[in-house]
């Protein structure tokens, strides 16, 4: 079975990846890290399938897209060091559990494997689509610590921002990453300070689907 009859809702239903999400973004709650869970997965997924089907890539390639996003971060189940890893290890035989060619399974295990800033590398369509799109998803949505006296710079600069869109302009090559910051909640400087690596590999993803890449907050260019 190919890519081309696999489809991303075979992968949610199988049982594994339920809890392995499930689990997964309840380690990451109790170390106190933002939303992992099946929003993110779900948001990932749409986000890198968006990417690669208005790029005009093959359906098959953004059906992988998906899954590679929907899967993307279960190895923190296993830790967060190194869930990138741990992550395409446990997609393995998940994938191949539900019919899919090995050689697909392949592109998809590299794909989130490489997903990690400083670390990834985007060498194939689904992996610079699926890096793209989680490095999109900053939101208020994400923070789950409910005492805002007690925000760390990660909870403080999610929930500034109340809107994000990445949007791929196909005809001019250009992908850019659109934030609406409350600035009196977390200024712009602090977007950078956590997240510069971020837009960096998002660069590098985007260079690799043949676009530039910018970011644009508060409907001004910074990148």
């Amino acid at each position: 079975m190919t890519r081309d009859e696999i489809t991303l809702d075979a992968v949610k239903q199988h049982p594994r990846v339920k809890v392995y999400i499930e689990k997964a973004n309840e380690h990451l709650n109790g170390i106190g890290y933002t939303e992992h869970g099946y929003r993110h997965a779900g948001l990932v997924a749409e986000i890198a399938f968006n990417i690669l089907e208005r790029l005009g890539y093959q359906k098959r390639d953004c059906v992988a897209a998906s899954i590679a996003g929907y899967l993307h971060d279960m190895g923190n189940l296993l830790g967060r060091d190194n869930h990138w890893q741990a992550g395409a290890i446990l997609s393995q035989d998940i994938l191949i559990d539900i019919g899919m060619n090995i050689e697909d399974v392949a592109v998809i295990m590299n794909a989130i494997a490489n997903h990690e800033e400083g670390i990834g590398e985007p060498t194939t369509p689904v992996t610079a689509a699926l890096i793209l799109a989680d490095k999109a998803d900053v939101h208020v949505s994400r923070v789950r610590n409910p005492d805002k006296k007690t925000f760390d710079i990660h909870d403080r600069v999610n929930y500034a921002v109340k809107h994000s869109f990445l949007r791929v302009d196909a005809e001019n090559k250009k992908i850019s990453l659109e934030l609406t910051i409350d600035t009196a909640v977390s200024q712009v400087m602090e977007y950078f300070e956590i997240f510069l690596s971020r837009m960096i590999i998002s660069r590098r993803a985007a260079k690799f689907l043949g676009c530039t890449y910018e970011l644009i907050a508060n409907e001004v260019k910074l990148l």
